[in-house]
């Protein structure tokens, strides 16, 4: 017996990112042999974001992975990937063949501008492209229109200098790393030479961390430029940076910021202009994105951002838009539509409009708490929720399964190809021999249909050839 269920304890986590990782991790680590954890992703590859949302110009965040692969391999654990929830199973039935079902499905949906044409071609989400330079599969046959010189980065956070640096990166600094083959070449004869970043509010209130701001003055073939005039603080902004409330952090951004402000221009090829207290208030163009029409803002009393009567006219080409995450709606599962995140009290999903925990059912990552904080951050997330669902098990608050596990497992088969975990290692060897030969850390596979069968595949040689977007031994 475990508390008062019989042993093992069945949970099943949906979603393979971080948080899903830490959760599994957690749960085998205060079980041990009395758990089975299974770990299922809508995708034929685990990790999300570390995979198909961290930089490629970052491998060391991306060597978090090996936490992850450790987990992998620990007795009661397995990996059952390219199964969708609400499509190859459902919520209601994942309830019956587990004890415990735990929700990390991350917020990968990105927030839209809510403009006058930002529906035109040329305007896009931010997430959107990053999801297009890793090679996602649902995002490898996006077109982003990489012709015209000037590119506009909406937000402050960290995947707004994200995607400003990628689109500034030189070629040799690309060449290293995993971006989707078909990224690397359409950046490559990309003829961007400016990317401008706008943010809402000012420089101390930038989302963004000191070492991926410091990261875009280091760039091979890019400039980076700051108005002085643009990191004056007004009054609420300066009382803010005297008081206690101001971190080490928001201090060090002024720092750099104005070090930026200070430097004089290389003249390189590239030029990233960080510009703060604006706002787009209109995309124009009359058959795709023209100009960007920007206002410009002041700050109130509380540090929100209040519109001017001052605008200008930004020409550009492209605009990507980076204003946050929200998570997505799954059948059976309380959601919060406007914070974008699944009902959950630190962990417990809950009944819509009440604090009512319902019985087996929880959440964690961004999904519970929504997109805040680094990839350690999840740990921690994580681990609180695990610890709820210990503490519930302890208690007898658990339900008992009414359905076999494996039993279900055989339908879901019988309706998608599931990727096991010695599947992905597949995968991830044959990626691995491919980058070897370029001298990256590895050349994605990026079509679902490849992985799939390169997953089947008894040493991942698929044994053709391939274009180059997924690299030879593959094809499209």
């Amino acid at each position: 017996m475990i508390g008062s269920v019989v042993s093992p304890l069945r949970v099943a986590v949906v979603g393979s990112g971080p948080a899903g990782f830490y959760a599994a991790g957690h749960l085998l680590n205060a079980t041990g042999s009395s758990v089975r954890v299974d770990l299922f992703d809508r995708l034929p590859t685990p990790w999300g974001l570390v995979r198909a949302g961290v930089a490629p110009d970052h491998p060391k965040i991306k060597s978090v992975s090996r936490v992850y692969e450790k987990i992998a391999h620990s007795a009661g654990f397995s990996f059952h990937g390219n199964v969708e929830v609400g499509t190859d199973v459902t919520h209601d039935q994942l309830v019956r063949a587990y004890h415990a079902v735990v929700y990390t499905v991350g917020t990968s949906a990105g927030n839209s501008l809510n403009i006058p044409g930002a529906e035109l071609p040329g305007c896009h989400l931010a997430t959107d492209f990053v999801a297009w330079y890793n090679g996602h599969p649902d995002h490898c046959s996006r077109h982003f229109d990489l012709s015209h010189e000037r590119a506009v980065v909406i937000g402050n956070g960290n995947v707004a200098l994200d995607v400003a640096r990628m689109l500034a990166l030189s070629p040799g600094e690309l060449r290293t790393t995993d971006t989707a083959d078909y990224a690397l070449k359409a950046l490559e004869r990309s003829a961007v030479k400016e990317i401008v970043v706008l943010g809402r509010r000012g420089p101390l209130q930038a989302a963004y961390t000191v070492p991926e701001l410091r990261e875009l003055g280091e760039l091979a073939a890019a400039d980076i430029t700051v108005d002085p005039q643009d990191i004056v603080l007004d009054e609420t902004s300066q009382a803010f940076l005297e008081s206690g409330t101001a971190t080490l952090g928001d201090k060090k951004k002024l720092e750099v910021l104005s070090a930026f402000a200070a430097r004089e221009s290389a003249d390189k090829a590239r030029r990233i202009a960080l510009r703060f207290l604006r706002s787009p208030d209109k995309i124009i163009g009359s058959e795709r994105v023209e100009a960007v029409r920007v206002v410009r803002n002041e700050l109130t009393s509380d540090l929100t951002a209040r519109a001017t009567h001052e605008t200008e006219t930004i020409d550009a080409g492209l605009v990507l838009c980076s204003i946050g995450y929200r998570g997505a709606r799954i059948l059976g599962v309380p959601f919060d539509e406007r914070r974008g995140t699944i009902h959950n009290d630190r962990g417990r999903v809950t009944l819509e409009g009440t604090r009512q925990p319902i019985a087996g059912v929880y959440t964690a990552g961004w999904i519970k708490r929504g997109p805040s904080g680094v990839i350690g951050t999840n740990k921690k997330c994580a681990h609180e929720t695990v610890d709820l669902l210990l503490d519930d098990l302890a208690a007898g608050r658990l339900p008992d399964p009414v359905e076999s596990r494996d039993d279900l497992l055989s339908w879901i088969g019988r309706r998608s190809a599931i990727v096991s975990h010695a599947g992905w290692e597949t995968i991830d060897r044959h990626e691995r021999r491919l980058g070897e030969a370029q001298g990256r850390p590895r050349v994605k596979l990026v079509r679902r249909e490849r992985l799939l069968e390169c997953a089947a595949s008894e040493q991942g040689d698929l044994g053709v050839e391939a274009p180059s977007d997924e690299g030879p031994g593959c094809r499209a």
